[in-house]
């Protein structure tokens, strides 16, 4: 790296952990470090929803997407109007009167204790999992950038991001992320121009090449079931949006964070409304790529690259010095905006759910205080070693959707059975969760080859969430029915 673009990283990387350490007073009781006091304005909790969902996830593997295929995949944040609505129309309001800081505390006190565990470790396991991703897809970026490899990265960033979030708690998590938010935004609008300057024909040159492959295409518009169509697509980020906005824990705890129910409801539309063209343009990074190497292949290296390293591998190449060094700052912003709350939400739910839960008698605030901090620690080693063990996976947005689809248990089917059958009851919920999971297990095994081919449905791996979601609501809602007939 060139002395400047280094300054820039070092520059940006001071500022994020001196923002850390200038709220550590703010964040030194457990209700500082898990909601802020509840004081936050709206547009600052919107900035931190939106630098949530651009995480690296989206930064790096979209534009790898978008390269390897089609926009296919943008279809997903067109969900987002919907899945926003209902947020702010039944979900706001429902955390918003609870006054709880847990997603998961009215489960409990719908069906019991087990729902309120179960939903827990369904959300532990997806974030290790989102946390493993985000960092393995940083440390793709960077590698080509430091020389360093792909482990040392993944381990180096783990440690930077543990460290602000220990410090600073949610509070840091949100102020980082507006900070996060700009840079990201930022570098993207830098790497286009530099693409589209850099055709040899001119900027509408990218069009004709990409509109030749049909890159702009979202997918077929049939009514197969076995395929990512645009309808698949579509039914699946509606479902996946639904269970952020609605059981997610790092969404969920930012309502708590805003200093008013109308606040949390505009962060949930800017974070909303923020992601979709923003989605966009790193689709249209990825296909600008295409056409960028497409015209001048001799460009690319000769032993080839997966799609998921074509963005940072331009970005090692192509781009001037010190907006080299922006980019990078930008991919550790999309990384740092994600991993951050998904520690502080897993912390949050370590003492909420689990500690405090369970404990025999209240446990002092300083007990409080050393749980959420060892746990974030804890935490933070966990997701690390998930992203030194997802090196060399094909497509990384895949993994993640497969992961997220699995690990979320259908706890959204759990969580509207809740909020909509009234007549349900704890064994009814007990046997529609059972059902839900050996349906999810099946059409992972299904997805895997490891049951036998006459029994695989065939239905795309992206519909498991929603129709393991379906069967957990469905089957209580008919066996509701079925009790209150009898």
């Amino acid at each position: 790296m060139e002395i400047i673009d280094l300054s820039v990283l070092v520059i940006y990387l001071i500022v994020v952990v001196g923002l850390g350490i200038w709220l550590a007073k703010r964040s030194n009781t457990t209700e500082g470090f898990m909601a802020a006091g509840g004081a936050l304005p709206g547009w600052a909790v919107g900035l931190s929803i939106f630098g949530t969902f651009v995480s690296s996830i989206s930064f790096l593997a979209n534009p790898g997407k978008s390269f390897a295929a089609n926009w296919n995949p943008f279809v997903f944040g067109l969900s987002l109007p919907i899945a926003a609505w209902i947020a702010t129309r039944y979900f706001v309001p429902f955390f918003r009167k609870t006054g709880e800081i847990s997603a998961y505390t009215h489960l409990e006190e719908r069906f019991g204790a087990w729902a309120r565990i179960y939903a827990v470790i369904c959300y532990l396991l997806t974030q290790m999992g989102r946390v493993g991703t985000i960092l393995y897809l940083v440390a793709l970026a960077l590698a080509p950038l430091t020389g360093w490899s792909v482990t040392t990265i993944i381990i180096v960033t783990g440690i930077l991001v543990t460290v602000y979030t220990l410090i600073g708690g949610i509070e840091a998590v949100i102020w980082t992320d507006v900070v996060q938010s700009i840079v990201l935004t930022v570098g993207i609008f830098l790497c286009l121009g530099v693409i589209f300057t850099g055709m040899p024909e001119g900027a509408g040159q990218v069009f004709e090449i990409a509109q030749a492959s049909d890159k702009f295409s979202l997918g077929s518009f049939g009514a197969t079931l076995n395929e990512p169509t645009f309808w698949v697509i579509l039914v699946f980020g509606l479902f996946i949006n639904l269970q952020n906005f609605g059981i997610d824990q790092s969404y969920v705890q930012r309502y708590a964070t805003a200093d008013s129910e109308e606040a949390a409801k505009k962060s949930v539309w800017l974070g909303a409304l923020l992601y979709i063209p923003i989605s966009g343009l790193l689709f249209l990074v990825g296909t600008g790529l295409f056409a960028f190497y497409g015209a001048q292949p001799e460009l690319l290296p000769e032993a080839g690259l997966k799609s998921d390293e074509i963005f940072p591998y331009f970005i090692s190449t192509e781009l001037p010095v010190g907006i080299t060094g922006l980019l990078i700052a930008a991919v550790l912003a999309a990384a740092m905006s994600s991993v951050d709350s998904s520690l502080n939400g897993s912390a949050t739910l370590t003492w909420c759910d689990l500690v405090k839960r369970f404990s025999k008698k209240v446990p002092s605030e300083k007990v409080g205080m050393k749980v959420l901090q060892f746990a974030t620690i804890g935490y933070g080693i966990i997701g690390t070693g998930a992203a030194l063990a997802m090196i060399g996976v094909k497509s990384a947005l895949d993994n993640w959707w497969k992961i997220s689809g699995i690990f979320s248990g259908g706890i959204l089917g759990l969580f509207l059975l809740g909020l909509i059958v009234r007549q349900a009851k704890n064994t009814v919920a007990a046997i529609a969760v059972t059902v839900g999971v050996l349906v999810i297990f099946w059409l992972t095994a299904a997805d895997k080859g490891w049951v036998p081919e006459n029994f695989r449905p065939a239905i795309d791996a992206n519909l498991t969430v929603v129709i393991g979601t379906l069967s957990i609501f469905l089957v209580g809602l008919l066996v509701s029915r079925f009790n209150k007939a009898s």
